[in-house]
């Protein structure tokens, strides 16, 4: 075996020093996560909203913008700035894929409501499909509803707007970096089962 590398070729004959070796290879590349969500969101900026006015780095800055504005703390902020995040990769289920990227280092209730902002998103436009606009009413008894119903009417659906004042990218860097040096799923930042508030 190679210092730097484990013999195993199936994961089920690893021992444990190769994984505690894994474990300290892999510590590079987790500290540069910060980096890689900061190169999404640039690629976002290429990225049109078909039809749309602004493009989806737009969409996320001015979501951010709007949160902070509202004196919103780092959480909301960093999680209305990437709450479309999984855009890119899974168009059809971007909520979902978006809130996991974000769940190991924001309060649960942040990563709920990014998860669940499609459907509540659907209250303004599914009726011109024959949707049902009130399909976000089977959560109604979740303590997140609220929240959630707040953070789209506020600053998710009203964010499309090409001569909004947002703030750059630039800006929001360094809450970027801060939230995801954070440890992973630590109680302390996770806070399960609290529910903050998306204002001051």
């Amino acid at each position: 075996m190679q210092d730097d590398q484990v013999s195993f070729t199936q994961m089920k004959d690893g021992t444990k020093e190769e994984y505690l070796l894994l474990q300290e290879l892999e510590k590079p590349y987790i500290a540069l996560t910060a980096d890689r969500i900061l190169d999404e969101l640039r690629r976002q900026g290429d990225a049109s909203l078909e039809g749309y006015k602004i493009n989806r780095l737009q969409h996320g800055l001015q979501a951010a913008t709007r949160a902070e504005r509202d004196g919103a703390d780092i959480d909301w902020v960093v999680g209305a700035l990437l709450h479309d995040i999984g855009d890119g990769l899974a168009p059809q289920n971007h909520d979902r894929f978006s809130a996991e990227v974000i769940r190991p280092f924001v309060r649960w209730d942040v990563a709920w409501v990014v998860e669940h902002h499609g459907i509540f998103q659907m209250l303004y436009y599914a009726h011109h499909y024959s949707w049902d606009e009130n399909a976000r009413d089977q959560f109604k008894d979740h303590p997140c509803f609220d929240s959630c119903a707040t953070f789209c009417e506020r600053w998710d659906q009203s964010s499309f707007d090409p001569d909004y004042d947002m703030l750059p990218l630039e800006h929001f860097e360094p809450k970027v970096r801060q939230v995801f040096a954070r440890k992973a799923y630590d109680p302390e930042n996770v806070r399960e089962g609290f529910v903050s508030s998306l204002s001051a």
